[in-house]
């Protein structure tokens, strides 16, 4: 499954220039926790409730000082506790990713960088935002549709002969059975199955013809399984 395929493609933005007031009102009325700051049809940055949470902080009494020293320990500067528009806020350069990247890309980022939310980008523009709701939705995916998923595409884009194997899923568990080539064509099936949105395990019974080069004959087999 591709970032296209779960994003929202009807985004809601800001231009730079906005106020931190104009900010907090377009969030609460569209129900989101943060949104792309656009200029020029290009993405400069993304605002979120957090960055308007710093201007809170100055709102702390004296006393309260070793918590602001917590928290720029943890987050920075309080040059976002001063800002007064959507650029001075931002997160800046934004984290981006393509349309047709694979969702797997797209939760890497989303963890590595701690953030909530990935602007789509095509050629420079925005597309589309994916967030970490919509990742979470994939997985209550019907059975019947990751099996199609893994049919028509894993299978396909490997090169494997899906008619060779049975593929059945069960509450997002998959079980592959069936021969193939080699060790190797096992081993690729397995890891990019366990990369399909909704997949929760996968246990791998498959067969393949033993390396002649190793002066063995007859057929080995292998009995994989991976908790993803």
């Amino acid at each position: 499954m591709q970032v296209k395929d779960l994003m929202t493609s009807d985004v809601v933005t800001v231009a730079p220039e906005a106020t931190l007031k104009e900010v907090a009102n377009i969030l609460v009325e569209h129900s989101i926790g943060g949104l792309p700051v656009v200029a020029g049809g290009k993405v400069v940055g993304v605002v979120s409730e957090s960055d308007i949470l710093w201007k809170e902080l100055r709102s702390l009494p004296e006393s309260t000082g070793l918590i602001e020293r917590l928290l720029e320990r943890a987050y920075g500067d309080d040059k976002r506790a001063k800002a007064t528009t959507a650029q001075e806020a931002m997160s800046s350069p934004a984290i981006t990713i393509e349309p047709d990247a694979p969702v797997a890309r797209a939760a890497r980022l989303m963890l590595e960088y701690m953030i909530n939310r990935v602007p789509v980008v095509s050629d420079g523009r925005l597309v589309g935002i994916l967030a970490r709701s919509d990742l979470v939705r994939a997985f209550r995916r019907p059975d019947e549709e990751i099996e199609r998923d893994i049919r028509r595409n894993v299978l396909r884009a490997l090169w494997v002969d899906a008619q060779s194997l049975t593929v059945t899923v069960k509450d997002g568990n998959v079980v592959v059975a069936g021969e193939v080539e080699n060790q190797s064509s096992a081993t690729s099936i397995e890891r990019w199955i366990g990369r399909v949105p909704g997949v929760t395990s996968v246990c791998m019974k498959l067969q393949w013809p033993i390396d002649q080069r190793s002066r063995r004959t007859g057929t080995e087999t292998s009995h994989l399984v991976r908790h993803v």
